[in-house]
C-alpha cells in the first residue's frame, strides 16, 4: 500500500468530522472500562465466559471480518476486476460459514475446546498441535499487521501524520481496549463498529451511484471503459484469477477459492471461530457464522460497488484503469479516494470514522485470537503448566501487548502490495488451505493417525509457499490472485495425499479418545443439540437459517452471474 503525493488523497475534514470521530473513540474506549468489570477469569477475558446471546455472537462474527482486508482489500478488487469480486463472498464464504454452523461447531463447542488448535490436540496429539498453534499465532499478527497499516494510512490521510507515527497510535487505541475488557471488549465494540461501518458506506453507495447516473449510469459506463462488459461480470473472472482459460479459470474459482481456500478459511480461522465459542448455548454457536452470513451476503453492495465507481469518478483511478500509474495512486486506495471525492463535511467524518471502525476490528479481531492461543495453547501447554488461573489471566494480557508490539512490526510488510488482496489470499493458501484438508480427514476418518496430522500440515504449507514462490520468481505465470488459488489447491491435495500416506504406516489414535471428535463416533443426539428455552422456535433453527441464506445466495448468483 504505497503511500501516494499526499496531497492527492489528502481528506479535508472539518471540526464537525473530527467532533464524531471524538465521540467514536470515547465509546470505544467506554466499552472496554465497562467490560473490565466482567473480567475475573482467563475463561473470561479470552473466551467472554462462554456468556454472549447469538445475534451479539453473530454480527461480531461479521464485523471481525470487516477489517482492511475486506474494505481496502475488497473496494481494490472492485475497482480492478468488477463484479467478479463478488466471488469472494457468495461462492468463497456463504456455504462455509453455513457448514461452520451446522456440521462443525457442535464439534468444537460440544468438546469444550478454548481454541481451534486445542482441537487438534485432542483430536491427533501435541505434534499438530504445535504445528497448527505457531502457524496461526504468525498468521494472526501478519494479519493484524494489514489492518493496522490501512488504519495508519487512514490517519496519515486524515491529519497528515507519518505512517510510522500513525500505526504506534492506532495500535495503542486497539490495544487500551483490548487489554482492559478482553474478548468481550473486542465483541460488544465489534458490534457497534459493525453499525458504523453501515452507516459510512451505505451513504457513500447512494452517492456515488447518483454521481454516475444510477444503476443503469453504472452499466453504461462501466461497459464504455476498460474492461467494457466483462467487468459486469462474474464469470469467468479470468482477469481476477490471472487463467486465461475460461474453463480453469472457473475451476480455479470453485475449487481454489469456493473449496479450499473458503472452508479453509471460515472453518479453522480462530480469529472468527472465537466468536462462536464465546456463545451461552450450542444452539446460540451453531447460529453464529449463519447470522453472520446474511449481512455477509448483502455487504458487496456497499463494498465492491463503491470501488467499481471509485474506478469511473476519480480521475486518478481513471487514469490507473487505462493503464497509467504515474500519479501514484494503488487499487488499494480506491475507497479512501472516493470518499474525498464525493463526501461533503459531517458525511466525510462518518465515513471516516466508519473506516477506522472496520480496521480496529480487524486488528482487535487477530490479537484477541492470538492472545487465547499463545495463552492456551503456547504457554500453558509447552511453557509453565498448572498455573492459577489469576496467572493465565496475566499471561492472556501481556499477550495482548506482545501481539500488538509484533503487529506493529509486521505491518510495513504489507506496502509492498498495490492490492493486499494478493498479500492476504497468498497467507490463506500458506496457513488455512493445509488446515481445512486436516481437519477434514480428522473429523471424517477415524484411521487418520497422530503422525499424519502434523506431516500433513507441514507438507501442505511448504507445497502453497513453493507455488507462491514459483509466481513470484516467474517460473509460472501466474498473475494476480491466481497463485493463491493455485496454491491452495495444492497444499490441499498434497495435505490429502501426504496424510493418508503417513497414515498407511503409522498407528492410528485409539477410538476412546475420539468420542466427540470424530464424526461417525460421536452419538447422533450429540451433533444435533435440539434447542430448548430461550433457543426455541422454528425461526431459531440453526438448519431452517441456513438454507434461507443458501437459498438467498443462489438467488443473487442468479441476478448478477
Amino acid at each position: 500500500m504505497p503511500v501516494l503525493a499526499e496531497a492527492d488523497l489528502r481528506l479535508d475534514a472539518g471540526p464537525l468530522d473530527y467532533a464524531l470521530l471524538a465521540i467514536y473513540f470515547a465509546f470505544v474506549l467506554g466499552i472496554g472500562f465497562l467490560a473490565r468489570r466482567s473480567v475475573s477469569s482467563s475463561l473470561d477475558f479470552l473466551l467472554s465466559g462462554r456468556s454472549l446471546p447469538a445475534w451479539v455472537t453473530g454480527l461480531a462474527f461479521i464485523s471481525a471480518n470487516l477489517g482492511a482486508i475486506e474494505l481496502l482489500g475488497m473496494a481494490a478488487n472492485g475497482a480492478q476486476y468488477g463484479m467478479a469480486t463478488v466471488h469472494y463472498y457468495w461462492i468463497g464464504a456463504i456455504p462455509a460459514m453455513v457448514f461452520l454452523g451446522l456440521v462443525m461447531m457442535p464439534f468444537y463447542y460440544g468438546s469444550k475446546v478454548r481454541s481451534v488448535p486445542e482441537f487438534l490436540r485432542r483430536r491427533f496429539g501435541k505434534g499438530a498441535h504445535l504445528v497448527n498453534a505457531i502457524s496461526f499465532a504468525v498468521a494472526q499478527v501478519l494479519i493484524a499487521g494489514v489492518n493496522l497499516y490501512a488504519l495508519a494510512f487512514l490517519l496519515n490521510l486524515m491529519l497528515g501524520w507519518p505512517i510510522p507515527l500513525s500505526v504506534v497510535i492506532a495500535a495503542l487505541i486497539v490495544l487500551t481496549y483490548t487489554t482492559l475488557g478482553g474478548l468481550s471488549a473486542a465483541i460488544y465494540n465489534e458490534v457497534l463498529q459493525f453499525f458504523v461501518i453501515v452507516a459510512a458506506l451505505l451513504p457513500l453507495t447512494i452517492v456515488g451511484l447518483h454521481k454516475v447516473g444510477g444503476w443503469q449510469g453504472l452499466v453504461d459506463k462501466v461497459t464504455a471503459g476498460p474492461g467494457g462488459s466483462e467487468q459486469l461480470s462474474a464469470w469467468p473472472a479470468t482477469e481476477l484469477t490471472g487463467i486465461q482459460n475460461p474453463v480453469l479459470s472457473v475451476i480455479g474459482i470453485v475449487f481454489g477459492l469456493g473449496f479450499v481456500l473458503s472452508f479453509g478459511y471460515w472453518t479453522t480461522n480462530f480469529a472468527e471461530v472465537q466468536r462462536a465459542l464465546s456463545a451461552k448455548s450450542m444452539s446460540a454457536a451453531r447460529r453464529t457464522p449463519i447470522i453472520g452470513a446474511y449481512p455477509k451476503a448483502l455487504i458487496p453492495f456497499v463494498i465492491i460497488i463503491p470501488g467499481i465507481i471509485a474506478a469511473l469518478v476519480v480521475p486518478e483511478m481513471q487514469a490507473l484503469k487505462a493503464g497509467d500509474g504515474s500519479s501514484g495512486i494503488v487499487y488499494n486506495n480506491a475507497l479512501p479516494a472516493l470518499i474525498g471525492e464525493l463526501l461533503p463535511n459531517g458525511m466525510l467524518g462518518i465515513a471516516i470514522t466508519g473506516l477506522l471502525a472496520s480496521f480496529m476490528a480487524g486488528v482487535a479481531a487477530n490479537v484477541s485470537s492470538f492472545n487465547t492461543v499463545f495463552t492456551y495453547d503456547l504457554w500453558q501447554d509447552y511453557v509453565r503448566k498448572d498455573r492459577p488461573d489469576e496467572y493465565y489471566l496475566r499471561i492472556g494480557r501481556l499477550a495482548t501487548i506482545g501481539g500488538t508490539l509484533i503487529a506493529i512490526g509486521t505491518a510495513f510488510l504489507a506496502a509492498g502490495y498495490g492490492n493486499i488482496m494478493d498479500y492476504i489470499q497468498a497467507l490463506f493458501s500458506f496457513f488455512n488451505a493445509p488446515l481445512f484438508a486436516t481437519f477434514i480427514l480428522a473429523m471424517f476418518w477415524k484411521r487418520m493417525s497422530a503422525a499424519a496430522g502434523w506431516i500433513g500440515l507441514v507438507s501442505g504449507t511448504l507445497a502453497a509457499v513453493a507455488v507462491f514462490v514459483l509466481a513470484e520468481t516467474g517460473v509460472v505465470d501466474l498473475p494476480g490472485q491466481g497463485a493463491s488459488f493455485v496454491g491452495a489447491g495444492a497444499a490441499f491435495a498434497v495435505d490429502i495425499v501426504v496424510s493418508v500416506v503417513v497414515t498407511t504406516f503409522t498407528r492410528p489414535v485409539p477410538e476412546e479418545r475420539l468420542v466427540g471428535l470424530v464424526y461417525s463416533l460421536t452419538p447422533k443426539e450429540s451433533r444435533k443439540h435440539s434447542a430448548t428455552g430461550a433457543d426455541a422456535g422454528w425461526y431459531r433453527s440453526p438448519v431452517l437459517l441456513g438454507i434461507g441464506v443458501l437459498v438467498l445466495t443462489a438467488v443473487l448468483n442468479i441476478i448478477f452471474g
